[in-house]
């Protein structure tokens, strides 16, 4: 009994070890950031990117196009209440979040298919909707790619920061 004990329990050390090895190997690691919103959960899973010299309106999240929101996997966002995303009502669920960059605003696009890898099976028929970002200029350069989630109550911030740029949208849980 103690050698199936054993060997169970270093089968499960070796999986835990592969899989922050796996997280260790992304070159963009991913992170998960909650707020408590009106009582309610409110959790934002994305990849990390960094710039590492190169420009953000190029390669890394072209100006105009649909971009994942991040690294890797698209962007997921998970409420437990519904919510208000600018004028955008969003019923509690999962959702996939995708951007539209440009140099005055951003688009945040809701869509209703999570767990996506990046865009490229992004489709456009499958969105809740869209909500205007405002976008402005950073204090100083960004490196890696930042969500932030800053809420106090019912109502906050949904904040998108990268490179130069700061995109974003009011919040309000129902």
């Amino acid at each position: 009994m103690k050698k199936i004990v054993s060997l169970v329990f270093g089968l499960g050390m070796l999986a835990g070890a592969f899989a922050m090895q796996a997280q260790e190997k992304r070159a963009s690691p991913h992170e998960k950031i909650s707020a408590v919103m009106n009582g309610k959960k409110v959790t934002i899973e994305y990849g990390r990117p960094y710039l590492k010299g190169r420009g953000f309106g190029t390669e890394l999240a072209p100006s105009g196009q649909v971009w994942r929101t991040g690294a890797d996997e698209a962007t997921t966002l998970v409420t437990e209440g519904d919510l208000m995303l600018g004028s955008l009502h969003v019923p509690a669920g999962t959702y996939t979040l995708f951007t539209i960059p440009t140099a005055g605003e951003w688009t945040l696009i809701v869509n209703k298919v999570p767990k996506q890898w990046g865009a490229f099976k992004y489709d456009e028929k499958m969105d809740l909707g869209r909500a205007k970002m405002k976008a402005a200029k950073t204090s100083g350069p960004v490196e890696q790619f930042t969500i932030a989630l800053d809420a106090k109550g019912s109502q906050g911030t949904l904040k998108m920061s990268w490179g130069n740029v700061e995109a974003s949208i009011p919040v309000m849980a129902h």
